[in-house]
């Protein structure tokens, strides 16, 4: 049970008032507990990482790229505790949190020395040395969905740039992040240089992103979030990198064989319900062609029907609940309201699964039946909700795949590779996944438009970290 939060490296009280409560989504039963930080221990956080920058980014790139493999050593040996862990604050079946939220960032803080090797820190450019220099202090603002893995992916390549760091967790899923502290202590990060400071966003995050000696924000999150963020950040004209809301295409191409066909729908289907659907790229719009879409709807609801939510931490279990019961009636309210709107709701729906009336549990749903302008396939539902779209012809499934706010993640099966990749590269997306493209954890991850700038993970992630200083000679 976190009592204090993390700030140059002592566990110290905090002043924001009474504890937030961390809640079990399976139960309902509140479990544990987080201190409230409110504005002054953003400060003293904040200070403590200004103070502490110089003498981390003197340090060689390799001492702190080595340091983060450190990091990545001492996780690993607590990865039954860290599953454990986030199997309770979050719900997802312990199997994929093991392998997904555990080993995820345990691979993000590992990979930093091959990542600083391939950045040049000292450029000559004519008769100018160009240098790549940390940014300064980091806010690092992280979601609940994904809660460590998103903390390795701003916190990893920020310490390795030679940046400090004051970390504000989602108070939903906070546990991890007071694991991590312990880990940076232990391996020897200097005193200052990570800090955290659990709390709510209005009462810490706004704090820390608008505090005068933050130099960057990193914010993963809402869209309407990621908002205030950049607002408050542009008042100091503070760099911010947003890594916000998807409503992600998987398109299907007209060439795919029955059998391909199929397999693709059921493929699609995974990709949607990831996390109960709590996946900011999740491909939650399935786009088919006209003259299949009987047989996608007939795939789908059948492929739905599998995904057996209940207990996280039962081996059969394939859907966990949702975090929290906001979040529960968001996705519900949603349903009702396309269902008012004459949606088919071919599987699932709002009522709560047969035998799981506690606990935050929705029912896996394909939805059918819709426009491509309706609200059910414009916003961000954050549930497992798939939505089928028919379409006549590439260019009507590319501009539907292209027609949201979005513009996060995107998938595209072809038997045709080539056609395919041209497809692809149609597509207003950060990241895109051709057939079974499997995920590549060091490529870059962010959005167009409504999804936020700035990328993260591998080389581009470290660079988001880093200024320019050119010295003419």
């Amino acid at each position: 049970m976190p009592q204090r939060i993390y700030v140059d490296g002592e566990w110290l009280p905090a002043s924001g008032g009474a504890a937030i409560q961390v809640v079990n989504p399976a139960t309902e039963e509140p479990f544990d507990e987080v201190p409230r930080s409110g504005p002054k221990d953003v400060a003293r956080a904040v200070e403590a990482a200004a103070a502490a920058l110089p003498a981390w980014s003197a340090r060689p790139v390799t001492e702190r790229a080595g340091l983060c493999a450190a990091v990545a050593a001492a996780l690993g040996e607590r990865a039954d505790e860290l599953t454990e862990t986030i199997v309770n604050e979050l719900g997802m079946p312990i199997k994929l949190t093991r392998a997904i939220q555990v080993g995820s960032p345990i691979r993000t803080f590992m990979s930093m020395p091959e990542v600083a090797a391939a950045v040049a820190f000292e450029e000559p450019m004519g008769s100018s040395v160009v240098y790549r220099d940390p940014v300064g202090v980091v806010g690092a603002i992280t979601p609940w969905n994904y809660p460590l893995h998103q903390i390795a992916a701003k916190v990893a390549p920020a310490l390795t740039a030679g940046c400090t760091v004051v970390l504000k967790p989602s108070e939903v899923t906070p546990l991890d992040a007071f694991v991590l502290a312990e880990v940076m202590h232990e391996v020897g990060i200097p005193a200052g240089v990570f800090n955290v400071v659990s709390g709510t966003g209005p009462e810490a995050g706004e704090a820390l992103a608008a505090h005068p000696l933050v130099d960057m924000v990193s914010f993963t999150g809402s869209t309407r979030a990621g908002r205030r963020v950049a607002e408050l950040a542009a008042a100091g004209v503070r760099r911010t990198a947003l890594e916000l809301g998807g409503k992600s295409a998987n398109v299907l191409l007209d060439d795919l064989g029955d059998a391909a066909f199929e397999d693709a729908v059921r493929k699609g289907v995974a990709a949607c319900y990831l996390n109960s659907g709590q996946t900011c790229s999740a491909l939650t719009r399935l786009l088919v062609p006209r003259e299949r879409l009987q047989d996608a709807e007939r795939i789908a609801a059948d492929e739905a029907v599998t995904y057996t939510p209940g207990d996280p931490r039962d081996p059969a279990t394939r859907l966990g609940p949702l975090v929290s019961a906001v979040q529960r009636e968001r996705v519900r309210a949603h349903l009702r309201a396309a269902a008012e709107d004459g949606a088919t709701i071919l599987t699932g729906g709002p009522d709560a699964p047969d035998g799981l009336e506690r606990g935050y549990y929705v029912r896996p749903t394909v939805i059918t039946a819709v426009t491509p302008e309706s609200r059910i396939a414009q916003e961000e539902i954050f549930g497992p909700v798939l939505v089928i779209l028919p379409y006549d012809g590439e260019d009507e499934a590319v501009r539907i795949a292209n027609g949201t706010p979005y513009g996060l993640a995107a998938g595209v099966r072809a038997a045709d590779q080539d056609r395919a990749r041209r497809v692809a590269r149609r597509l207003r997306a950060g990241q895109i996944r051709i057939n079974d493209g499997a995920h590549n954890g060091l490529a870059p991850f962010g959005g167009f438009k409504q999804s936020g700038y700035g990328r993260e993970y591998g080389r581009f992630g470290l660079e988001e970290f880093l200024t320019t200083t050119s010295v003419q000679l």
